[in-house]
């Protein structure tokens, strides 16, 4: 029986090929995209979830009460893991990170930059980085021990054993390697080369007590059959007990396995992160897979009348409504078998390229026999969606009624047909308006004002001897003609790397706990950055020697301190007393998608890790950065000249937002595209099934444009009422996206008035390729039989 409806299945197939072709073509497309969209889904949820442990391992979190809501952050003080370990015994293991640190590892004439961290011994108990060589419990003992990856032990000791050898860091101090990890995985989002153990830095003196530097992640593990949630009220008071200076400061553990997934936090309470992205895309891969579906209905019942006789003679020699039913499904099986294969094709095909665009290692195993059970799953599902109303449809024809010509039903106002093309376009003018808002959202933003000059702007780290030859290198940059401007920052302008609610000055509010960024920056920081005094004048150590403790405040600082006469008022910061010598207008710092924060820039006595350099607009560029190289590698030689452009960093900041736009784009393309394949056809059936109407239409003098305008109505009247549903649809979801951006666009009734006109465009110039063909065919033929 099976292999009897499969023969007719196929049959039917061949015999229908344009029909077939669209529902193949419209399904294969939307399970590809599925596919695509599935396989990024599952490596994001992957997302550091093969640690052994990892339903033990928790990081540590803080809450405090900030501008009347809770702020929470993952930043803690280098001296809580101590603490922690110390006086809790339901901690099995604990660890601190020292997030990025870059070094550089000498070995004779070679020189490699890496990037790794600071860990504690436990580092390798909490988290399941497989050791090459060497031991879990011994590897990160030493004060100069490092462990390094697979992958950059070659690269600095070629095919040679590394564990063992020597190797010499940031020009200083002398490691010995203990061991040698496999490179991390790529569904990790750790990303080091290198682990330095904890005891250097205490060597170091870099080991500080201060509960008030919040500058490092803390890692916990607990033991085996530890109550949670006992254990999080048991740690709340730690920074009471421990932090005089914040006692309203709450400590709890937040579960590791959430954290890449589960990142945002608003009044103290976990909002989303990465999560409403893979919901997102996830509710669109699903729309796209049902408006592929819905064609295939669509189509199916369109021809309708086409298989009506067929029915009706099974039925009459003793077909049953479930036998019709199994072989109807059968058909819509076979046809998403087919489609499966040809998606499974585009797959293969582009999943190199979407993986480039996502910046995500993606890979597709084929011998992983989970996947073609979950890919059998989809296809099964899929042409079981498709095909179950046209199957019920179908065989719920009476086969008397077919035969005598008479089971044709009077036109409804409202058939499950017309209801799957609108909601089919209804999702299409949603994803336009969508695509445009974000457009508008983008280039709102990246036209914003940043405050400062971005034009041939560079900036590259203090490494090695660079701050000790500070002044030598600027002098000669300036000397030379290379730069026309060179100061040093505490980081980069594109972002700021320190900030506190502990800033002091005359007429605070001590319940105000508002956070303030601190900027430390040198002589000329308004010239090199181009930013813009409005009151008062830039450092100038040369001119004015106590400007080493001089600080500078935007507006929304002075805004916040409420000072009627800025300069010469006094903020007090980390013990120092800061003179204010001048305001500067706010420039963006972090998101500019955000209002700007308060910000107080601190003069020469701050720490400085960064240097500024303003090239001559006079030189080529390329000319400007080998005259810095050369400089640079003459006061600092064992280190490389690494340097990025300011303008490429701000730009940097708009990636994130404008892959999701792309994104949105390339799914909206394929929605239209899916969306007309089945208006194509079924404008095809229904002129079909008009021909002889039109023929006596043309007989009696209708014009072309006329019957072409009978044709296309009935569309174009399920175009408006998707219209009129998806205005206010996408209205509702789009400001809610643009909620969570401070610097945002205003949604304008004009978005969505274009969307309407590209929406009925579109339709209309699918379905009248149709109706001109039908009204402009050849009233005989239609009419010969009659």
């Amino acid at each position: 029986m099976i292999k009897n409806y499969l023969k007719i299945a196929w049959r039917n197939l061949i015999r229908n090929k344009s029909f077939s072709l669209l529902n193949i073509v419209g399904l294969s497309i939307g399970l590809a995209v599925t596919a695509l969209i599935l396989i990024w889904i599952s490596f994001e949820v992957g997302i550091d979830q093969f640690h052994e442990n990892k339903d033990r391992i928790y990081q540590v979190y803080n809450k405090a009460p900030v501008d009347g809501e809770l702020w929470t952050w993952n930043s803690t003080p280098k001296v809580m893991a101590s603490v922690i370990k110390k006086d809790y015994p339901e901690v099995e293991a604990v660890s601190r990170f020292y997030y990025d640190t870059p070094l550089l590892f000498a070995k004779g004439d070679k020189r490699i930059k890496s990037t790794g961290t600071i860990v504690d011994p436990d580092f390798l108990k909490i988290f399941s980085f497989p050791l090459l060589e060497g031991t879990v419990e011994t590897v990160l003992d030493g004060v100069n021990s490092v462990v390094i990856t697979e992958t950059f032990a070659e690269k600095m000791f070629g095919n040679e054993p590394a564990v063992g050898k020597m190797v010499k860091v940031d020009n200083a101090d002398s490691f010995m390697v203990t061991g040698i990890l496999a490179d991390l995985p790529e569904n990790s989002d750790f990303d080091f080369e290198f682990l330095i153990p904890w005891k250097y830095l205490v060597q170091k003196g870099s080991d500080d007590k201060n509960w008030g530097n919040n500058s490092v992640a803390t890692y916990v593990m607990l033991k085996e059959g530890t109550d949670y949630e006992a254990f999080s009220g048991k740690i709340e008071t730690l920074r009471k007990r421990y932090d005089k200076l914040s006692p309203d400061m709450v400590t709890y553990l937040y579960p590791w396995s959430r954290t890449w997934l589960y990142s945002e936090f608003e009044n103290g309470k976990e909002v989303g992160g990465r999560i409403d992205l893979i919901r997102m895309f996830g509710i669109i891969a699903g729309i796209i897979l049902i408006i592929a579906c819905i064609n295939f209905m669509n189509l199916s019942t369109a021809r309708s009348e086409k298989r009506a006789k067929e029915v009706g003679i099974r039925k009459t020699v003793g077909a049953k409504k479930g036998a019709l039913i199994t072989q109807f499904l059968g058909e819509s099986i076979l046809i998403s078998f087919l489609a499966a294969a040809i998606a499974l094709i585009i797959v293969l095909v582009s999943l190199s390229s979407f993986s480039t665009f996502i910046e995500k290692p993606l890979s597709l195993d084929l011998t992983n026999v989970w996947f073609w059970l979950a890919a059998l799953g989809v296809v099964l599902f899929t042409g079981v969606l498709a095909g179950s109303y046209p199957a019920i449809y179908l065989s719920g024809f009476e086969a008397s009624r077919v035969l005598k010509g008479t089971f044709k039903k009077m036109d409804s106002p409202i058939t499950p047909r017309k209801v799957l093309v609108v909601f089919q376009f209804t999702v299409a003018i949603i994803l336009i308006s969508a695509t445009m808002i974000v457009g508008q959202q983008l280039r709102k933003v990246e036209d914003r004002q940043s405050g400062y000059t971005k034009n041939n702007l560079v900036y590259t780290m203090m490494e090695g001897d660079t701050e000790k030859n500070y002044m030598l290198i600027k002098e000669e940059l300036l000397a030379s003609g290379t730069a026309v401007s060179v100061t040093k920052t505490g980081s980069p302008i594109t972002q700021t790397w320190s900030n506190s609610w502990g800033f002091q000055w005359k007429g605070k509010d001590e319940d105000n706990k508002t956070l303030v960024h601190r900027f430390p920056a040198d002589d000329a920081i308004a010239k090199t950055m181009g930013v813009e005094m409005v009151v008062g004048r830039d450092f100038d150590l040369k001119r004015f020697p106590t400007d080493s403790t001089a600080a500078i405040i935007n507006e929304s600082a002075l805004a916040l301190m409420k000072f009627e006469d800025p300069i010469g008022q006094i903020i007090r910061d980390n013990g120092i007393d800061w003179h204010v010598i001048g305001v500067v207008k706010d420039f963006v710092m972090n998101s500019p998608f955000q209002k700007v924060e308060p910000m107080v820039i601190e003069g020469a006595k701050a720490f400085f890790n960064v240097v500024h350099i303003k090239f001559n607009k006079e030189l080529k560029t390329a000319e400007s950065i080998a005259q810095a190289e050369a400089i640079f590698r003459k006061y600092n030689p064992e280190y490389p000249f690494n340097y990025e452009f300011v303008d490429q960093a701000y730009a940097k900041k708009f990636n994130d937002e404008k892959r999701t736009g792309e994104l949105v784009s390339m799914f909206t393309l394929l929605t239209i595209f899916i969306s007309c394949l089945g208006l194509f056809g079924l404008a095809s059936y229904m002129a079909e099934n008009r021909i002889r109407e039109i023929g006596i239409r043309k007989v009696l003098g209708a014009s072309i444009l006329s019957i072409t305008t009978l044709l296309s109505i009935d569309f174009l009247k399920l175009i408006l009422v998707a219209l009129a549903i998806a205005i206010p649809s996408a209205w509702y979801f789009m400001s809610g996206w643009l909620e969570s951006f401070a610097y945002r666009v205003d949604i304008s009734w004009s978005t969505f008035a274009l969307a309407g006109v590209l929406a009925l465009g579109i339709a209309l110039l699918t379905i009248s390729y149709q109706a001109i063909r039908a009204a402009a065919a050849n009233p005989i033929k239609s009419l010969r039989t009659e």
